[in-house]
């Protein structure tokens, strides 16, 4: 079969005015970005269209490490919809280019299943993330200034500040480093490090955005640090909330590009669902809403992670609730968690899969926390075999949970018919909104403990000395009545990754607490969890080329 990158460079794109045309924007209101991509102006929000629209959230079980094919479902699914008659847009978050180049390769779906220009996309595409990067490191730089300062300083303890410079790329020698050596010139020396961009709070800010506006104000409410006498200081104090949202002015605007049908998506931002909320801007998601009957959008990794903060931030955030979830699961990853090797994963192997289907089964129960219909979209891969697919079905007639094969990736919208015939109709059953794990006014043990017990399954949540001290800080500064956002890993429904399957009697362990005044809320940190990663031995960059031409290869 194809690469990826093959099956994309074979198919010849429509200019992106004929993909606009197709959900009732006029061409000249884009701003283009060559042929195949172009932005799309805020001003075509509609709240009424929106509250008519069905949103469907596509989401998984606890993955592999090289990812259950959420992406590719959710472009499959949104290609399905169109080809049963419905009018449906994909809407996306964009890929960082550290995963790109490290373990995990693209973020624009695969096989049959795929946006194009796949190679813009997952490469610089227009921009946005170098946005993000820019005013986040313009930050850094106001307050680095600011230490030395002698008419203007604010008195900001380099001790206490927790902004951290960002970069789109695995960089682990990044992760702590000493800054301003070099003698007075050089500035203050302090410890100081970098987060990939993804893990930027400037990028949980876009993306829980309502308008520019909003933005600044998000951008001025940054939390910094402290100042020698123990008083808060934020962005706004710096004035940085002007100069960073003029790095962003293009950046908050969604992109438009298309499906390898033709069939438009939009794509924009795009947080990490382990450390941030994991999920596309509210501005892209209201954006396919005002222009489609149904939205397809993703929550990053397990729905542990993404599924609970796309509802408990983003869906509160934006008065928005789906009205159907799609559970991703694949059968290597459910022989993964019933205990077969990682390199195995290709062997055929029914028990396993029988031994497995616990995790897919807490994930059901997670979603049905939620209280919306729901459908399990098993993701077939080459080696998959009936017996094992059979299983997987015997286990969603017993959660009597609708179940479906999705096909996208070797077939693409003609794959997924069946899948979006059941979507359709789970959605159509909907008639209420989500229900929320836990109540913005609870205290935020209680947020911690609802989220560890309903979502994890934990017996218990145990917070570290250094926590309970950050906790009193958080209640002072009033930010109590903010949502969680968790730092867990992806690999568990634990916070220890070698627990597969569905753990049980496991604790929660929050180490510590960070603000994120300016996204708001608040992230109690469980078990380590790194902000800047780093390469595999064989990072995917180490098999990428280009030719003469300009023609890419090696990318997936």
């Amino acid at each position: 079969m194809k690469s990826d990158i093959e099956i994309a460079q074979g198919v010849k794109p429509l200019h992106i005015k004929n993909i606009a045309e197709k959900i009732g924007i006029e061409s000249d209101e884009l701003e283009y970005y060559g042929n195949n991509k172009a932005k799309i102006p805020l001003s075509h929000i509609s709240e009424t269209k929106v509250d008519k629209s069905n949103l469907i959230l596509v989401t998984a079980i606890t993955p592999t490490p090289a990812g259950e094919g959420k992406t590719t479902v959710s472009i499959g699914l949104s290609d399905g919809l169109n080809k049963i008659g419905k009018k449906s847009v994909v809407v996306l978050r964009e890929p960082s280019l550290g995963p790109v180049f490290g373990i995990k390769g693209g973020a624009a779906g695969g096989g049959y299943s795929q946006v194009i220009p796949m190679e813009d996309i997952n490469l610089h595409f227009t921009g946005d993330f170098a946005a993000i990067e820019k005013a986040n490191n313009l930050l850094s730089a106001l307050i680095d200034n600011n230490f030395h300062s002698k008419s203007h300083s604010l008195q900001i303890d380099p001790r206490t500040v927790i902004w951290k410079r960002a970069i789109d790329m695995n960089d682990r020698s990044l992760r702590n480093i000493v800054a301003a050596l070099g003698g007075k010139t050089g500035g203050i020396p302090h410890e100081t490090g970098f987060n990939i961009t993804a893990a930027s709070e400037v990028m949980a800010i876009l993306c829980l955005s309502h308008d520019l506006n909003d933005l600044k104000e998000r951008l001025g409410n940054i939390y910094i640090g402290d100042t020698y006498d123990n008083k808060p200081v934020f962005a706004r104090d710096l004035n940085a909330e002007g100069s960073m949202a003029i790095l962003l002015k293009d950046a908050i605007k969604p992109n438009l590009v298309q499906t390898l049908e033709g069939n438009p998506a939009i794509l924009h931002g795009g947080p990490f669902a382990n450390i941030a909320q994991g999920t596309n801007s509210i501005i892209a998601t209201k954006m396919g809403m005002s222009h489609s009957d149904y939205v397809v959008t993703e929550a990053g990794f397990g729905a542990d992670l993404g599924a609970e903060k796309f509802f408990n931030i983003k869906c509160r955030e934006a008065e928005i609730s789906p009205k159907a979830v799609v559970l991703v699961a694949t059968i290597r990853a459910l022989k993964y968690h019933g205990g077969r090797p990682l390199k195995e994963l290709n062997v055929t192997d029914s028990e396993a899969v029988k031994r497995g289907v616990v995790n897919m089964e807490k994930h059901i129960d997670t979603i049905k926390s939620f209280g919306l219909p729901m459908v399990v979209a098993l993701n077939r891969f080459y080696a998959d075999s009936e017996e094992e697919i059979k299983a997987v079905e015997e286990s969603c007639k017993k959660q009597n949970v609708r179940f479906e094969v999705s096909d996208g990736f070797a077939k693409g919208g003609e794959g997924t018919m069946a899948l979006a015939e059941k979507v359709t109709q789970a959605a159509s059953e909907c008639k209420t909104t989500f229900t929320p794990t836990y109540e913005l006014n609870d205290d935020v043990m209680t947020k911690i403990q609802k989220i560890s017990s309903t979502i994890y399954g934990a017996k218990s949540v145990i917070f570290s000395n250094k926590a309970k001290k950050q906790l009193k800080h958080i209640r002072k500064m009033g930010y109590c009545d903010m949502p969680i956002c968790m730092a867990k890993t992806q690999k568990s429904l634990s916070d220890d990754e070698k627990l597969l399957g569905r753990p049980e009697n496991f604790d929660i362990n929050i180490r510590e607490f960070e603000i994120a005044a300016g996204a708001g809320f608040i992230i109690p940190i469980a078990g380590i969890i790194l902000r800047m990663p780093g390469l595999p031995e064989v990072p995917a960059a180490a098999k990428m080329d280009i030719d003469k031409d300009g023609n890419i290869k090696g990318l997936s």
